[in-house]
C-alpha cells in the first residue's frame, strides 16, 4: 500500500506483468515494421517509460520524437486536451508509431490525430501499454495493446496522480472503500431496532430507516416530503419513485461512508430492483439481507410484556400482534426468495440475550467484509 498526496493506492499490476506486456507489443512491432524506418512518437509525460522499453526492444532502424499533451487535474480528466510541447521535426510522409501509456476516453488520440493529419504523415498506428475499453469513446483503431484493464484510476510506470507516482516500477490502483450495505429485517418484537443501533456503531455504518426519512422530509417540508404528504393525505400509497428519491438523497449525503443499514426498505421486488439500481449508480450493491428469526410464540410473549409498559395498544392485543407478525412474513417472503437467488440471504437466530444476538449478526457482517 502506498499513499500519494491524499489518496491511498494498492498493488495492481506487477513489474513482471508489465515487462511481459511490453515484450508482446515489441514483438508485433518488429514483425510488422521489419525493414522499415518508422518514427516512434512518444506522448509525454506518461509514456516515457513504456516508450523507452519498446524502443530498446525494436530491432531495426527507427527515429524518435515526442509530443507533450495535458488534460488531467488530479484524478479527473478535464476533457480539454492542450498541446504543451509540439513536435521537434517534420513527420511529413513518414510512418509513425504513436506510443501511449494509457488509452481511456481517447480525447488525447483525437488531438494527436489532428496534429498528424496536419503533418501529412504516410500513416500511423497506436501502441499503448494500457487500454480501458469501458472508457474508450473514439473510433481510432488501437492496434497494439499491452494490457486491457477495467476503468479504474491507476498510477505507476509513467502514470501519475498530481505529479507523483510516475517512477514506480509497478502499477497501483486507487484503494476502493468497499461498502457493506445491509438490508435488515426482523418481525415485530425481534429487537431489530436495538441491533441496528449496535451494528451502526460497531461498523460505522449509516442507518437509514424509511420511517425516519419520511418523517424528516415531511416535517421539514422538503420537495419530496410535500410530494409524499400529498399522496398520504389522499389516502394513497406513496409511489416507489418518491421513496427511492428520498433514499438517494440520504445516500448522496453520506457518500464515502463504510456502508448503509436499510431498515424498512425494500418491501417489494420492484423496490429491491430500484435499490439495486440506485446502489449500482454509486458503484456498490446490497451485500446481504439479514433477517432476525424468532418463533411466533416468543414474539407474542415479548410484545405482550412490552405492552405492559409501552402504552402501545397494538402491543397489548394478542390478535393484533399475531396479525402484525403475519403481515411481516407475507411481505418478507418475496424478498427472502429475491435475495436467496443472489445468495445474499442470511437468517440469524434472534433468540437470546442482546449480546448473543449481536455476536451472531457480527459473525455474518465480518464474513461479508472479507469478501
Amino acid at each position: 500500500m502506498i499513499k500519494l498526496h491524499d489518496l491511498s493506492f494498492e498493488p495492481y499490476i506487477s513489474e513482471e506483468e508489465i515487462d511481459a506486456a511490453i515484450t508482446r507489443v515489441a514483438a508485433r512491432l518488429n514483425e510488422d515494421y521489419k525493414g522499415e524506418n518508422p518514427i516512434f512518437l512518444g506522448v509525454l509525460n506518461g509514456a516515457f517509460m513504456f516508450a523507452s522499453e519498446v524502443i530498446k526492444r525494436f530491432k531495426g532502424d527507427c527515429e524518435v520524437s515526442f509530443v507533450k499533451l495535458g488534460s488531467y487535474q488530479g484524478t479527473e480528466s478535464t476533457g480539454d486536451v492542450q498541446t504543451l510541447l509540439g513536435l521537434n521535426h517534420s513527420l511529413k510522409g513518414r510512418k509513425v508509431i504513436l506510443l501511449e501509456d494509457i488509452v481511456d476516453t481517447g480525447n488525447t488520440l483525437n488531438t494527436i490525430n489532428g496534429i498528424l493529419e496536419e503533418e501529412g504523415v504516410a500513416g500511423y498506428e497506436v501502441a499503448t501499454l494500457f487500454y480501458k475499453p469501458e472508457a474508450y469513446k473514439r473510433e481510432f483503431n488501437i492496434k497494439y495493446v499491452g494490457l486491457e484493464i477495467p476503468n479504474k484510476f491507476i498510477v505507476g510506470y509513467g502514470l501519475d496522480y498530481d505529479g507523483l507516482g510516475r517512477n514506480l516500477r509497478q502499477v497501483y490502483k486507487r484503494k476502493e472503500n468497499k461498502m457493506t450495505n445491509l438490508v435488515l429485517f426482523g418481525p415485530p418484537g425481534a429487537g431489530k431496532g436495538t441491533q441496528a443501533t449496535i451494528l451502526k456503531e460497531k461498523y460505522k455504518l449509516v442507518h437509514i430507516s424509511t420511517g425516519d426519512v419520511f418523517r424528516y422530509n415531511i416535517k421539514n417540508q422538503t420537495e419530496l416530503g410535500l410530494s409524499a404528504k400529498a399522496f398520504i393525505d389522499r389516502g394513497e400509497l406513496v409511489p416507489d419513485e418518491v421513496t427511492i428519491n428520498m433514499l438517494n438523497a440520504e445516500v448522496v449525503k453520506n457518500e464515502g461512508c463504510n456502508g448503509f443499514i436499510f431498515d424498512g426498505f425494500p418491501r417489494t421486488e420492484a423496490q429491491a430492483d430500484a435499490l439495486e439500481a440506485l446502489l449500482q449508480e454509486k458503484d456498490t450493491e446490497v451485500s446481504a439481507m439479514i433477517a432476525l428469526e424468532v418463533e411466533d410464540h416468543v414474539l407474542v410473549e415479548r410484545l405482550l410484556e412490552r405492552g405492559k409498559t409501552s402504552g402501545r395498544p397494538d402491543d397489548a392485543d394478542e390478535t393484533v400482534i399475531r396479525n402484525r407478525i403475519k403481515v411481516y412474513y407475507d411481505e418478507t417472503a418475496i424478498l427472502k426468495e429475491y435475495y436467496k437467488k443472489q445468495d445474499k440471504y442470511y437468517g440469524v437466530d434472534g433468540v437470546g440475550s442482546i449480546d448473543e444476538i449481536t455476536a451472531r449478526l457480527s459473525a455474518v457482517v465480518d464474513e461479508l467484509m472479507k469478501k
